[in-house]
């Protein structure tokens, strides 16, 4: 399955991430993501003119964990680099109190998050922008990966989330 997620953006958009965001005390990324993430939505939550500005201060209120083999020291304000054997590192973050954990991380972390079974949710945004290539998500995978659709929600701009749990 190949998904490219477009840049289309609106406001339900928006709403949908922020909210979704008042449920989660970390975010995950890989390092090439992080690498973009952060200081992007950084950027934007300290310009009040943005019309973002919402959702990067929430993005930059919430804790960042960047897995990374290469970083050795954070150069972001409120993140860490997790270094070392991923999944005992998701395992020790999944067991801790607090809200949930919500990853934004390319195709090769993801991959690997489904790989090792970490992942308890899915919420796939698709956009109506499509192409013959890109790297699969979801390939590859050792067992068979059974979800159940939660919701399905379209926006304006004619993307359709799609929330999926584990069966």
């Amino acid at each position: 399955m190949n998904i490219l997620l477009d840049n289309k953006w609106d406001s339900g958009m928006s709403e949908f991430s922020i909210d979704n965001l008042n449920s989660v005390d970390c975010i995950l990324h890989g390092r090439k993501t992080g690498e973009g993430f952060i200081p992007y939505w950084t950027e934007v939550s300290n310009n009040p003119n943005d019309g973002e500005h919402k959702l990067g201060k929430r993005f930059s209120e919430i804790p960042n964990a960047i897995f990374s083999n290469t970083l050795k020291k954070s150069k972001w304000a409120n993140t860490t680099i997790i270094n070392g054997d991923l999944v005992q590192a998701i395992k020790a973050l999944k067991s801790t109190d607090g809200k949930d954990i919500i990853v934004y991380g390319g195709d090769s972390f993801v991959s690997s998050l489904i790989q090792y079974d970490l992942i308890d949710e899915y919420y796939v945004l698709a956009n109506p922008t499509a192409l013959g290539n890109g790297r699969q998500t979801f390939n590859p995978l050792k067992n068979e990966l059974e979800l159940k659709l939660v919701t399905c929600r379209p926006f304006a701009c004619g993307a359709v989330l799609l929330h999926y749990s584990r069966l």
